[in-house]
């Protein structure tokens, strides 16, 4: 699975809040950008940012004179930020889910941006589906997982242990692309051994 870090853009212009727009989208034009972040005031403040779209609604739709309006009156802060070591799907569900199109990454400190246009020309989606990636992991999972039961028996920890991975992988699966099977793997499997449904029934679904 690619990360955030794999396809986020380093190098990161910033503007202070206390610029004006006019200086905002002098700086866009000059670097070929419809999004600045705005820089905090101290290690513990928060990140903020403008877009094209803040300008357009914000200051050019009333007829302002964008030499007199400031960046923090129009920006979003706190805006939305994203970890390095967080997947692209769920960048790509993050972005669908809040109607942005770029955030910046943050690891203790601004180290990236991360754009839909990242996504799109960065990410291996066209040739490494999700979907496809989390078939083949729960296939491995699930294998691994009938081998420690046969090995070590239904009511060894690991067993179980085994078994809640596999659940949780599922779990994930499902709610990443938004399909759910008619039975889990589990569910199969305790079709196969009806004794081993008390026992791992239980200690899967019960225990949270």
């Amino acid at each position: 699975m690619m990360k955030v870090s794999d396809i986020m853009t380093t190098d990161v212009i910033t503007i202070n809040s206390f610029a004006t727009v006019s200086q905002a989208v002098k700086l866009m034009q000059e670097q070929g950008l419809l999004t600045l972040i705005v820089n905090r005031r101290h290690p513990q403040d928060a990140y903020g940012i403008i877009t094209e779209t803040d300008i357009i609604n914000k200051v050019v739709a009333f007829g302002k004179d964008p030499k007199k309006v400031r960046v923090y009156e129009i920006m979003t802060k706190p805006c939305i930020v994203v970890n390095p070591d967080l997947g692209i799907e769920y960048v790509a569900k993050l972005f669908s889910n809040s109607g942005i199109r770029c955030a910046p990454v943050i690891k203790g400190e601004l180290i990236g941006i991360v754009s839909s246009t990242d996504i799109l020309n960065k990410g291996d989606f066209i040739h490494h589906p999700q979907q496809e990636f989390f078939s083949q992991e729960i296939e491995r999972y699930v294998t691994e997982a009938r081998s420690i039961c046969e090995e070590l028996g239904y009511d060894s920890q690991p067993c179980k242990n085994a078994w809640k991975l596999v659940e949780e992988i599922q779990a994930e699966a499902a709610h990443q692309t938004g399909e759910k099977p008619d039975k889990t793997a589990l569910e199969e499997y305790l079709e196969e051994y009806p004794e081993a449904k008390e026992t791992l029934m239980l200690e899967n679904w019960c225990s949270g």
